[in-house]
C-alpha cells in the first residue's frame, strides 16, 4: 500500500517580524517523520512525504496514495488542524486520524466546552474574555486557570496561568493577548495531578506505565 506522509516540518512554517517564540511549537521535526516513515515502512509499505500547505492539493493529485497518515497541525487560521483533511475527504482519500469537525471543534476550547456542557459532561466553570478589562462573571470565583483558546501543546501555559487575585488575571490577560492574538479562556482552577495517557496500537509491544512514585499515583 503507499501511504501518503502529512505533516507541517517546524523548518518549512514561514515567519514574520515579531511573531511569538513558541509560534510553531507544534509542529513536526525531520527525526519525528524519518521515525514514522520507518515504523510504516517495516510494515511492508511504501511511504511519500507531504508537507500539508498550499502545495498539497497538486502534490495528492500527483503521488494518488492509497490512504494517508495525517498529522498535520495547519499554519493559518482558527480551524488550521481541519484544513488538511477537508482536501483529503473532497479528493476521497482515506486518512488516519479525527476528521475534520472535530478536529475544527477541539481547537477551539470555549466551544469545545460548550458541547461538553450541553451534554451534561463535567468540565470547570468558564470564561472567554476578548478585552484585558472585561469584567469577571459574578459566579466564576478565583483561582483561574488562564490560557489561549485556540492553541495546542501547551502553548501559552506556564506557572502564571495560574492566576489567583485580579492583578495576577489581567496581567496574564494582557501578556496573552499581545502574544497570541486571540480570546483567551480562563477556567475555574481544579487542583490535582494531570495525567497524559498515550496508546500504541502495536501488540509486539509490551504495556508501559511511568507512574510517580507516590501515594496518589499508586490509588490510579
Amino acid at each position: 500500500m503507499h501511504v501518503g506522509l502529512l505533516a507541517n516540518l517546524k523548518k518549512n512554517a514561514p515567519t514574520w517580524p515579531g511573531m511569538s517564540p513558541d509560534q510553531w511549537d507544534d509542529l513536526d521535526s525531520e527525526k519525528t517523520i524519518e521515525a514514522i516513515a520507518q515504523a510504516i515502512e517495516s510494515a511492508g509499505h511504501k511511504v511519500t512525504f507531504m508537507e500539508g500547505d498550499v502545495t498539497l492539493f497538486e502534490r495528492l493529485k500527483a503521488v494518488k496514495p492509497d490512504i494517508c497518515f495525517n498529522i498535520c497541525e495547519g499554519h493559518f487560521g482558527d480551524s488550521r488542524e481541519a484544513q488538511v483533511p477537508a482536501i483529503l475527504e473532497m479528493m476521497r482519500i482515506p486518512y488516519t486520524g479525527s476528521r475534520l469537525l472535530t478536529l475544527a471543534l477541539c481547537l477551539d476550547k470555549p466551544m469545545t466546552k460548550r458541547v461538553l456542557a450541553y451534554h451534561n459532561l463535567p468540565t470547570p466553570p468558564f470564561q472567554t474574555f476578548e478585552r484585558v478589562d472585561e469584567p469577571l462573571d459574578a459566579d466564576l470565583t478565583l483561582p483561574l486557570f488562564v490560557k489561549p483558546s485556540r492553541e495546542g501543546t501547551g502553548m501559552g501555559v506556564s506557572a502564571s496561568s495560574i492566576v489567583r487575585d485580579e492583578t495576577q488575571l489581567r496581567r496574564q490577560l494582557q501578556n496573552l493577548f499581545e502574544r497570541y492574538n486571540q480570546p483567551v479562556l480562563a477556567e475555574k482552577f481544579i487542583e490535582g495531578r494531570e495525567v497524559t495517557v498515550g496508546v500504541v496500537g502495536d501488540l509486539r509491544q509490551p504495556v508501559a506505565w511511568r507512574l510517580p512514585d507516590d501515594e496518589e499515583a499508586r490509588r490510579i
